[in-house]
Protein backbone atom coordinates (compact mmCIF):
# COMPACT_ATOMS: atom_id res chain seq x y z
CA UNK A 1 0.00 0.00 0.00
CA UNK A 2 1.34 3.38 -0.97
CA UNK A 3 2.16 5.82 1.89
CA UNK A 4 -0.54 8.39 0.86
CA UNK A 5 -3.19 5.68 0.99
CA UNK A 6 -2.04 4.62 4.47
CA UNK A 7 -2.32 8.19 5.69
CA UNK A 8 -5.87 8.51 4.32
CA UNK A 9 -6.97 5.27 6.04
CA UNK A 10 -5.41 6.39 9.31
CA UNK A 11 -7.26 9.71 9.18
CA UNK A 12 -10.56 7.94 8.48
CA UNK A 13 -10.06 5.60 11.47
CA UNK A 14 -9.27 8.36 13.99
CA UNK A 15 -12.91 9.52 14.64
CA UNK A 16 -14.01 5.94 15.25
CA UNK A 17 -11.19 5.36 17.72
CA UNK A 18 -11.97 8.64 19.47
CA UNK A 19 -15.63 7.67 19.80
CA UNK A 20 -14.68 4.35 21.36
CA UNK A 21 -12.43 5.98 23.96
CA UNK A 22 -14.86 8.60 25.24
CA UNK A 23 -15.87 7.89 28.87
CA UNK A 24 -19.08 9.12 30.52
CA UNK A 25 -18.59 12.53 32.07
CA UNK A 26 -19.93 13.39 35.53
CA UNK A 27 -20.35 16.80 37.10
CA UNK A 28 -18.09 17.30 40.11
CA UNK A 29 -20.05 17.81 43.30
CA UNK A 30 -18.24 19.90 45.91
CA UNK A 31 -18.75 18.37 49.38
CA UNK A 32 -20.32 20.64 51.95
CA UNK A 33 -18.20 20.88 55.09
CA UNK A 34 -19.44 21.56 58.61
CA UNK A 35 -17.41 22.37 61.74
CA UNK A 36 -17.68 20.07 64.73
CA UNK A 37 -17.29 22.83 67.29
CA UNK A 38 -19.98 23.10 69.97
CA UNK A 39 -19.58 26.08 72.25
CA UNK A 40 -19.65 25.78 76.02
CA UNK A 41 -22.50 27.73 77.61
CA UNK A 42 -22.69 29.09 81.13
CA UNK A 43 -20.27 30.62 83.57
CA UNK A 44 -16.91 29.16 84.54
CA UNK A 45 -16.62 27.56 87.95
CA UNK A 46 -15.49 29.83 90.78
CA UNK A 47 -13.12 28.98 93.58
CA UNK A 48 -9.52 27.76 93.65
CA UNK A 49 -8.42 25.37 90.91
CA UNK A 50 -5.24 23.62 91.95
CA UNK A 51 -4.59 20.80 89.50
CA UNK A 52 -3.13 20.69 85.99
CA UNK A 53 -4.95 18.40 83.56
CA UNK A 54 -3.25 16.83 80.55
CA UNK A 55 -5.69 15.92 77.74
CA UNK A 56 -4.17 13.28 75.52
CA UNK A 57 -5.06 12.64 71.88
CA UNK A 58 -8.63 11.43 71.49
CA UNK A 59 -8.94 8.05 69.82
CA UNK A 60 -11.57 7.20 67.23
CA UNK A 61 -13.64 4.06 67.73
CA UNK A 62 -14.05 1.83 64.65
CA UNK A 63 -16.15 3.65 62.09
CA UNK A 64 -15.42 7.08 63.56
CA UNK A 65 -12.45 7.82 61.28
CA UNK A 66 -14.52 9.05 58.33
CA UNK A 67 -15.40 12.71 57.89
CA UNK A 68 -18.76 11.99 56.27
CA UNK A 69 -21.89 12.80 58.27
CA UNK A 70 -23.26 9.56 59.68
CA UNK A 71 -26.95 8.77 60.12
CA UNK A 72 -29.17 5.83 61.00
CA UNK A 73 -32.16 5.17 58.79
CA UNK A 74 -35.51 4.21 60.39
CA UNK A 75 -34.87 0.57 59.38
CA UNK A 76 -31.65 0.56 61.41
CA UNK A 77 -29.20 0.62 58.51
CA UNK A 78 -26.39 3.14 58.53
CA UNK A 79 -25.75 5.84 55.94
CA UNK A 80 -22.56 7.81 55.36
CA UNK A 81 -22.86 11.03 53.36
CA UNK A 82 -19.85 11.54 51.10
CA UNK A 83 -21.06 14.97 49.98
CA UNK A 84 -21.55 16.40 53.48
CA UNK A 85 -18.64 16.04 55.86
CA UNK A 86 -16.90 17.48 58.89
CA UNK A 87 -14.06 19.93 58.29
CA UNK A 88 -11.71 17.59 60.20
CA UNK A 89 -11.81 13.94 61.29
CA UNK A 90 -14.43 13.83 64.09
CA UNK A 91 -12.13 12.57 66.87
CA UNK A 92 -9.49 15.16 66.01
CA UNK A 93 -12.05 17.96 66.09
CA UNK A 94 -13.70 16.63 69.27
CA UNK A 95 -10.35 16.53 71.06
CA UNK A 96 -9.73 20.21 70.35
CA UNK A 97 -13.26 21.01 71.54
CA UNK A 98 -12.74 18.93 74.71
CA UNK A 99 -9.51 20.73 75.61
CA UNK A 100 -11.03 24.16 75.04
CA UNK A 101 -14.24 23.19 76.86
CA UNK A 102 -12.38 22.09 80.00
CA UNK A 103 -10.06 25.11 79.90
CA UNK A 104 -13.11 27.40 79.82
CA UNK A 105 -14.76 25.50 82.66
CA UNK A 106 -12.39 27.03 85.23
CA UNK A 107 -12.18 23.71 87.09
CA UNK A 108 -8.44 23.26 86.53
CA UNK A 109 -5.52 25.62 86.94
CA UNK A 110 -4.38 24.63 83.43
CA UNK A 111 -5.47 22.27 80.68
CA UNK A 112 -2.51 21.21 78.54
CA UNK A 113 -1.78 19.04 75.51
CA UNK A 114 0.75 16.29 74.99
CA UNK A 115 4.23 17.76 74.61
CA UNK A 116 3.82 20.48 77.24
CA UNK A 117 6.72 20.93 79.66
CA UNK A 118 4.32 21.41 82.56
CA UNK A 119 4.07 18.36 84.79
CA UNK A 120 0.37 17.38 85.03
CA UNK A 121 -1.40 16.21 88.15
CA UNK A 122 -4.10 14.39 86.19
CA UNK A 123 -4.26 12.82 82.73
CA UNK A 124 -7.43 12.38 80.68
CA UNK A 125 -7.59 9.75 77.96
CA UNK A 126 -10.69 9.63 75.77
CA UNK A 127 -12.29 7.99 72.78
CA UNK A 128 -15.08 9.15 70.47
CA UNK A 129 -17.36 6.11 70.38
CA UNK A 130 -20.32 7.45 68.39
CA UNK A 131 -21.53 10.51 66.51
CA UNK A 132 -24.72 9.88 64.59
CA UNK A 133 -28.12 11.29 63.66
CA UNK A 134 -30.75 8.64 64.35
CA UNK A 135 -33.61 9.29 61.91
CA UNK A 136 -35.74 6.59 63.51
CA UNK A 137 -35.80 8.10 67.01
CA UNK A 138 -35.23 11.64 65.64
CA UNK A 139 -32.32 12.08 68.04
CA UNK A 140 -28.68 12.98 67.47
CA UNK A 141 -26.26 11.07 69.69
CA UNK A 142 -22.63 11.43 70.69
CA UNK A 143 -20.70 8.90 72.76
CA UNK A 144 -17.46 9.33 74.70
CA UNK A 145 -15.43 7.01 76.85
CA UNK A 146 -12.92 8.57 79.24
CA UNK A 147 -10.27 7.42 81.68
CA UNK A 148 -8.86 9.73 84.36
CA UNK A 149 -5.36 8.97 85.63
CA UNK A 150 -3.33 10.49 88.47
CA UNK A 151 0.39 11.22 88.16
CA UNK A 152 2.06 10.97 91.54
CA UNK A 153 5.65 10.19 92.51
CA UNK A 154 6.48 8.91 89.07
CA UNK A 155 3.54 6.49 89.22
CA UNK A 156 0.34 6.50 87.18
CA UNK A 157 -2.83 5.42 88.96
CA UNK A 158 -6.34 4.88 87.64
CA UNK A 159 -8.79 7.31 89.22
CA UNK A 160 -12.08 6.81 87.35
CA UNK A 161 -13.48 5.53 84.08
CA UNK A 162 -16.68 6.70 82.38
CA UNK A 163 -18.84 5.89 79.38
CA UNK A 164 -20.96 8.90 78.45
CA UNK A 165 -23.80 9.52 76.02
CA UNK A 166 -25.06 12.90 74.89
CA UNK A 167 -28.21 13.49 72.87
CA UNK A 168 -30.13 16.28 71.19
CA UNK A 169 -33.52 16.30 69.43
CA UNK A 170 -33.88 16.49 65.67
CA UNK A 171 -36.92 17.89 63.89
CA UNK A 172 -39.80 15.47 64.54
CA UNK A 173 -40.94 15.15 60.94
CA UNK A 174 -39.76 15.43 57.36
CA UNK A 175 -36.50 14.96 55.55
CA UNK A 176 -33.59 16.67 57.25
CA UNK A 177 -30.91 18.61 55.35
CA UNK A 178 -27.26 18.06 56.16
CA UNK A 179 -27.18 21.37 58.05
CA UNK A 180 -29.80 20.08 60.50
CA UNK A 181 -27.94 16.79 61.01
CA UNK A 182 -24.65 18.60 61.71
CA UNK A 183 -26.36 21.01 64.11
CA UNK A 184 -27.96 18.12 66.00
CA UNK A 185 -24.70 16.21 66.31
CA UNK A 186 -22.93 19.34 67.56
CA UNK A 187 -25.60 19.70 70.25
CA UNK A 188 -25.31 16.02 71.18
CA UNK A 189 -21.53 16.35 71.57
CA UNK A 190 -22.05 19.42 73.76
CA UNK A 191 -24.37 17.34 75.96
CA UNK A 192 -21.74 14.60 76.31
CA UNK A 193 -19.00 17.12 77.11
CA UNK A 194 -21.17 18.78 79.77
CA UNK A 195 -21.67 15.37 81.39
CA UNK A 196 -17.92 14.72 81.35
CA UNK A 197 -17.20 18.14 82.84
CA UNK A 198 -19.64 17.42 85.65
CA UNK A 199 -17.90 14.15 86.48
CA UNK A 200 -14.47 15.79 86.40
CA UNK A 201 -15.54 18.69 88.61
CA UNK A 202 -14.70 16.93 91.88
CA UNK A 203 -11.09 16.34 90.78
CA UNK A 204 -10.09 19.89 89.86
Amino acid sequence: MEPPMRRRLALLAMPALAACSVLPSYDYVEPRRFPLAPQRQGQAATGPARRVLLVRLMRAAPGMESRGLRSLRPDGTEALDFYAEWTAPPAEAAEEVLRRWLAESGRFSAVIATGSRIAPDLVLESELTSLVADLGTRQARAGLSAVLLRQQGGQTQLVRQWSLQGSAPLAPQGELPAEALAQGMNAALADALAALEQRLSRYG
